[in-house]
Order: C-alpha cells, then sequence, then structure tokens
C-alpha cells in the first residue's frame, strides 16, 4: 500500500453524525479558490466560492454554489450575469476579503466585463459567466453559467483542503 495507514478508518452517516462532522469528510478533497463578482441592487459585490465546477464544453457551462445562509446570496442568485475569478497562491488576502464582506472593492486595481461586472486583476483565470440555470441545493443553491469568455494566465493555484489554505509543493 502507498500512503499513509489506513487502520485507523473513520466513518459518517447521516443518523448518526451532524452537519459539521460531515465538513470534516469533505475537507478531504482539496478544492480550487475562487472569487465570484456581480453587480446587485447596490453595487459590486463579490462572494468567495470552492464549489466551482465545470459541466459541459459543449455547451460551455461551470456551475458554482452559493450559501442560502449568505446576506449576499439573494443578488447573486438573481444575478443575470457573473464572473468567476479563479485565485493565485498569492491570493489569500483577497479570498479573505470576500469570504467576510462583500461589497468592499476599496484599494484593489479592478477591471470591468463588457456586462459592466468587477473584474478582478491578477487571477489565474476569470471566467464571464451569463446566468443559464438555478437549482435547488439543500442549503446552497446551484448555479449554473454559460461562459460568455474566459481570460488566464500561468502561475499556482490557491487551494483549500483540511479547513487550509495553501498552494503545491513543488517537486521533480
Amino acid at each position: 500500500m502507498i500512503g499513509r495507514d489506513m487502520t485507523k478508518l473513520e466513518t459518517w452517516t447521516e443518523t448518526a453524525e451532524g452537519a459539521r462532522h460531515l465538513r470534516a469528510f469533505l475537507g478531504r478533497y482539496a478544492t480550487g479558490v475562487t472569487v465570484v463578482t456581480t453587480r446587485g441592487p447596490s453595487g459590486p459585490l463579490g462572494m468567495t466560492a470552492n464549489s466551482v465546477t465545470s459541466v459541459s464544453i459543449d455547451p460551455p457551462l461551470i456551475l458554482w454554489c452559493p450559501a442560502r445562509s449568505s446576506a449576499r446570496f439573494p443578488a447573486f442568485e438573481a444575478a443575470d450575469h457573473y464572473a468567476i475569478h479563479v485565485l493565485a497562491a498569492d491570493q489569500l488576502a483577497l479570498c479573505q476579503r470576500f469570504s467576510r464582506s462583500g461589497g468592499d472593492f476599496s484599494a484593489l486595481e479592478l477591471g470591468e466585463t463588457p456586462e459592466g461586472l468587477p473584474a478582478l486583476t491578477g487571477c489565474l483565470a476569470r471566467f464571464d459567466c451569463r446566468a443559464e440555470a438555478r437549482h435547488d441545493g439543500g442549503d446552497h443553491a446551484i448555479l449554473v453559467g454559460r461562459v460568455l469568455r474566459a481570460e488566464m494566465r500561468d502561475g499556482d493555484p490557491l487551494l483549500f483542503w483540511n479547513g487550509r489554505y495553501g498552494d503545491f509543493l513543488h517537486h521533480n
């Protein structure tokens, strides 16, 4: 066997354990970190999200899942357009800014998408999306967007794993 000793295997069942314990299990899956931006009724909004995935290449669809408990949820659920920014390893401060507050774009270098959305600079990729579908996802919503255009650059991603942020260790 390659890797760690698997003798201490934990289990989770819906009837035996709570949501907090399930969160620890889900934390074993490493994800990238994004900030999604849109225009709300009071101006630009941003939200940190790690629940982003590709759905289809043809047509070009991606999804993300905002939490219903967020004060910013109604604006993102109603948005006709949003931009998903894939964060670079050196953008932890940006991640933290938009996980706490969604309207503070002060002192940020910004661009603008053709739809008038805030475009964060320095990100590894940006996907400009038009809302395609909205689905119930329990305490989250599943928002599917059609990618209208995308940009990318080289660099290392910011990752989230086991409740921590980091990046890849480089090995040859």
